[in-house]
């Protein structure tokens, strides 16, 4: 190294370490800890007394794992997807009300449909209970003969041997009574018992249910019911759907309640109404339902003010004696608030209301709206849900549960169930193109309660709905002392659509309305967003560490920057001398003997330099030192004044 190199770089030594220039990492974090913001780093180094730096040791190590334990806190909070609640008031429109009477269709109109199947039920409830008196029309009585009288010209019955009913003893395992035949028969398969839904006073040890086979009657399922009255409905209601299935939709129309019938009185908002202000809405368990204030309807109504005064006002005609006695057992109407564009589930959650009374329903309106995905796994409108929408609706979780069922029902069984609407290219079932699909629907049924069909785990909840928090509350109505004139008013006002005097029992009042014209609204919000939680780290840090941006700033510059930077420095110089000495050429090796010494101008040591030393110019580079040999002991002549007394130094060739 040329001798000013070697100044300079004594020189560089000793002036202050400046980051990336620092020429090892201990002597980078010397500099770091000497000149950070952090306090803590600077306090290690400059302590002196090793207790004094172990303590700051200490508080700064545990500093820094309260940072790493808060700030891994903040993210888990951060990715549990919580949300926060908020809740305002607002006013709103008044719903769409769908209004069904419990019986679907007129039993006049029906009775035709109807002979053989209602014939041989009377005829199982006599021999197995007993039961003789039917009332019913005298038109349906002139048709039940002709039915009677045929059947004992010896045709066999057609729906018992279908589906026979059997009785069923505990103390007989594995056999049942065939009530129509009266003689025993074997019972292969599994034995389902649906629980009764109806109080008893003592516990029967009788049994009364159905079995179902599929067409090679090899595989059967048989159904018990600890009451008859479930059993018997449940096999009548098998055979009215294959009946009913195979009926047109305009003329099932025809043979329900019109409009006109149902509703005798209305008014709204303290305004009168008419059978033009509601929607027809045929139903194949309901029959002809009508909704007011559908999404048909040129604008949405709205209501002023709370109260019942200002809501919806009907009186219904049920109209009692054209009431099927076989399949409904309770008389009345039901009714279902809902959103306009919402599919009326009716036979789910519909509300009963009864004859001869006031049935008032006050609501609250709640609306949700929740957060999809990650913080929930709704859906906004079902495009993400791979199950066809088979109803003329908005999405809801009901309507994907009932189109999953009822494309698994066509997928299995060929058909589809009566209740439900008909997917694309279906047909419902019925005993002449599809002889075993009540036993295929009940298995299939079975295995959708069990979700073993996969729908309960593909459909998902809306984001956004409304739930009508109801409190009903009755009264009788009329009263014992305006029953006499109220009935006559409104015999003369329905004259047109009846034939006969009204009493209360085919009448029922119905009020809907508002308890107060505030709207709940549950609305969520992510609880966490980036700029929280930037925020709760620079809390962390400036807590902990009185640490701020530019300080993280410098730790980046530092630690990634610097640190790999003296790293990749250092390699990239042993890869230059590497290189260098692979590329040099050969050289024969010289024995060099020291001839004498160098210049002491040349000469450094390593003290520090003083100032003379600095300033001491070095001779050019080209210049040539020739070397001085060292000296020899005979060359040493003194002056001619000491020669005498030093004559014991001479060599004796020279005296």
């Amino acid at each position: 190294m040329a001798p000013g190199e070697k100044i300079k770089a004594k020189i560089k030594k000793n002036l202050p370490v400046r980051g990336p220039q620092a020429p090892t990492i201990k002597d980078l974090m010397h500099w770091y800890c000497m000149n950070t913001n952090t306090h803590g780093c600077r306090r290690i180094v400059v302590s002196r007394g090793r207790l004094r730096r172990l303590l700051w040791i200490l508080f700064t190590l545990t500093a820094v794992a309260l940072i790493i334990w808060q700030c891994a806190l903040l993210v888990f909070s951060f990715y549990t997807v919580s949300v926060s609640i908020k809740v305002h008031f607002q006013k709103l429109d008044f719903p769409a009300v769908t209004i069904c009477n419990i019986n679907p269709y007129k039993y006049s109109a029906v009775s035709d449909l109807l002979t053989d199947l209602d014939s041989e039920t009377k005829q199982a409830l006599l021999s197995l209970y007993g039961v003789k008196d039917f009332p019913e029309p005298k038109a349906q009585k002139r048709r039940e003969a002709r039915s009677m009288r045929s059947t004992g010209e010896g045709s066999p019955p057609r729906f018992l041997n279908l589906i026979p009913l059997l009785v069923f003893n505990e103390n007989e395992k594995g056999k049942a009574t065939d009530f129509f035949t009266g003689r025993k028969r074997k019972i292969s398969g599994k034995i389902i018992h649906k629980a009764s839904n109806v109080m008893h006073v003592h516990e029967s040890k009788k049994l009364v249910g159905f079995q179902l086979c599929s067409n090679d009657t090899s595989d059967c399922a048989t159904y018990t019911f600890s009451s008859g009255i479930n059993a018997i409905q449940e096999w009548y209601k098998l055979h009215y759907m294959n009946i009913m299935a195979q009926v047109p939709v305009e003329k099932k129309i025809n043979m329900s309640y019109s409009a006109e019938e149902l509703l005798v009185t209305c008014f709204f908002d303290g305004m009168s109404c008419d059978a033009r202000n509601f929607t027809l809405f045929h139903h194949p368990m309901y029959g002809n339902c009508y909704t007011f204030n559908n999404k048909e309807n040129s604008t949405i109504l709205s209501t002023s003010m709370g109260g019942s005064e200002y809501g919806l006002q009907v009186i219904l005609y049920i109209n009692e004696d054209e009431y099927n006695p076989f399949l409904v057992s309770s008389t009345g109407a039901k009714v279902l608030i809902h959103q306009q564009n919402e599919y009326p589930f009716i036979e789910d959650v519909g509300t009963e209301i009864e004859t001869a009374m006031s049935t008032s329903i006050g609501m609250h309106l709640t609306e949700s709206f929740k957060l999809s995905e990650p913080y929930s796994q709704c859906t906004e409108d079902g495009s993400d849900v791979p199950i066809t929408n088979i109803y003329n609706a908005a999405y809801s979780l009901q309507i994907c549960l009932y189109s999953c069922f009822q494309t698994k029902m066509v997928e299995k069984c060929g058909c589809a169930q009566y209740s439900q609407p008909l997917p694309p290219a279906a047909n419902y079932c019925n005993y002449q193109q599809h002889p075993n699909w009540m036993y295929c629907y009940y298995q299939l049924y079975q295995a959708f309660v069990r979700e073993e069909l996969g729908c309960q785990s593909v459909c998902k909840q809306a984001c956004s709905f409304k739930e009508w928090t109801l409190t009903t509350s009755l009264a009788q109505w009329p009263s014992e002392a305006s029953e006499k004139w109220l009935l006559n008013v409104l015999t003369w006002d329905q004259g047109q659509q009846i034939n006969k005097k009204l009493n209360k029992t085919d009448l029922a009042k119905l009020l809907i309305f508002y308890k107060d014209l505030n709207q709940r609204s549950i609305m969520e919000s992510p609880a966490n967003s980036i700029e929280m939680l930037l925020s709760n780290f620079g809390g962390q840090l400036g807590l902990w560490m009185s640490c701020s941006v530019v300080c993280v700033i410098e730790i980046i510059e530092v630690f990634f920057i610097d640190f790999f930077s003296i790293i990749a420095r250092h390699q990239w110089q042993k890869a230059k001398d590497w290189w260098a000495r692979r590329r040099a050429p050969p050289s024969p090796e010289t024995h060099s003997s020291r001839q004498g010494q160098d210049n002491p101008a040349l000469d450094t040591d390593d003290d520090l330099p003083t100032f003379t030393s600095a300033m001491r110019l070095p001779p050019a580079p080209e210049a040539m030192v020739p070397g001085t040999p060292p000296p020899r002991y005979n060359t040493l002549r003194l002056d001619s004044a000491f020669s005498s007394q030093l004559t014991d130094t001479q060599l004796a060739n020279e005296s």
